[in-house]
């Protein structure tokens, strides 16, 4: 497009791994020779760049109808101003087409079927330096011969009018357009061209024998400029203008050829209208009431599951509570069975010791009363004879006599 209109437009590179397939346009205003010119440009970012391209085309229709929509509210005002609208419909469509040689890819002949009856399309060959001129030749009659058969409705120069009906008619013969761009300029010779170069040559852009730039320029900006912006309105804009008053109920004529009367069509789209919408509200009211029944029925289904899983719950608790509580019981009864078996064991470690000091008292008596009977030169031999005692206390050595006489080892008068 800076080719085309010699111009820098802004050039955003897009990115060729997009979801989907959306338009960018951009409006200029260009002026030469005190003409001046609104230009609206508009990119399709994205085409052709995802793997399922089956629905690529839906979103150039879906622009073109907004545009076409615009401008039908716009005419349909009580109070239009035609005069000073911003005309942004789409005029004409530059389809570029890739280089392979060999024939149109089945997206460019399923978008091109969808767009013949909404725009006026002029196909390219782009990047036509390529491939060599006998493979351009083919490959323009190829491109051509498909669009034919698969019913491909493409926009042809006219050629009513005897002032233009030599060049458009030449010009037709040499569709698609095979185009090469580029802003650098290149010197040859004596001139500065604007160029592509190559180490083996230079492929000028103006160069009627190396692409067919100059011819598209020529057709599109000081041919047939009107006449494209008159097959808009007269053609496209007028068929989808048609369908839509058909899809809204309006006509020419009755069936039985009476006069067309617009106040007695807008009553009974009107009428029609209230009742599909007392319809719908019906269908919506009626609906509203089943999902809250529904809605009822799965709350209640989850109060009642809540419900038992509360009983569930419930009866775990009061089992686990009895469960508690029998061990709690079992270990009262044991802590008071220790605590009596500790009684007891405290009461018998205070008796043993009263019991231990009345056998010490009893043995003692014992002992002085044998001792009386037996002199004093006895007892003194009697120390004489008997080994000596290792006692460290007067209790030990009670117990070591003790054994002493049942052992019948030491015996009152035995040494006489």
């Amino acid at each position: 497009m800076n080719t085309l209109f010699n111009t820098m437009f802004e050039n955003e590179e897009a990115s060729h791994y997009q979801n989907s397939v959306y338009l960018r346009p951009r409006t200029y205003d260009l002026q030469e020779s005190n003409v001046n010119l609104k230009l609206t440009i508009v990119d399709t970012v994205g085409f052709g760049d995802q793997i399922n391209k089956e629905d690529s085309y839906k979103p150039i229709v879906d622009y073109i109808d907004t545009q076409f929509e615009n401008y039908l509210q716009e005419e349909l005002k009580i109070k239009r101003s035609l005069f000073n609208y911003h005309d942004t419909r789409i005029h004409i469509c530059l389809y570029f087409i890739a280089p392979t040689g060999h024939s149109l890819k089945s997206l460019d002949l399923v978008t091109m079927k969808k767009l013949d009856s909404k725009v006026n399309i002029i196909p390219i060959i782009a990047k036509a330096d390529t491939i060599s001129k006998s493979e351009l030749h083919k490959f323009k009659i190829k491109i051509m011969s498909e669009l034919v058969s698969n019913g491909v409705q493409i926009y042809q120069f006219p050629t009513d009018d005897e002032a233009v009906t030599e060049i458009n008619a030449s010009m037709n013969a040499h569709l698609p357009f095979a185009v090469v761009g580029s802003v650098e300029e290149v010197k040859v010779g004596n001139k500065t061209v604007r160029a592509r170069q190559y180490p083996w040559g230079v492929v000028q852009v103006e160069n009627e024998s190396h692409c067919d730039f100059v011819k598209l320029r020529e057709m599109l900006i000081r041919v047939n400029m009107e006449d494209l912006r008159e097959q808009t309105h007269a053609r496209h804009y007028e068929l989808y203008r048609r369908c839509k008053l058909e899809e809204m109920g309006f006509k020419d004529t009755d069936p039985d050829s009476q006069p067309f009367s617009l106040q007695e069509t807008y009553e009974a789209k009107r009428k029609e209208f209230l009742g599909d919408l007392q319809r719908k509200e019906e269908e919506m009211r009626q609906m509203f009431v089943n999902k809250v029944k529904e809605t009822e029925a799965e709350l209640k289904e989850k109060e009642r599951e809540l419900h038992d899983k509360f009983e569930q719950l419930k009866r775990m608790h009061q089992e686990e509570k009895r469960k508690v509580e029998e061990k709690r019981r079992d270990l009262e009864e044991e802590m008071n069975a220790f605590n009596r078996r500790k009684v007891a064991a405290e009461t018998l470690s205070l008796s043993q010791p009263l019991k231990k000091d009345k056998d010490k008292k009893k043995f003692v008596k014992t002992e002085n009363q044998s001792g009386v009977s037996a002199s004093s030169s006895k007892v003194m031999m009697a120390k004489a004879n008997v080994e000596p005692l290792n006692c460290h206390s007067w209790w030990h050595a009670i117990q070591c006599c003790t054994c002493l006489v049942h052992n019948a080892t030491w015996k009152p008068g035995g040494l006489f």
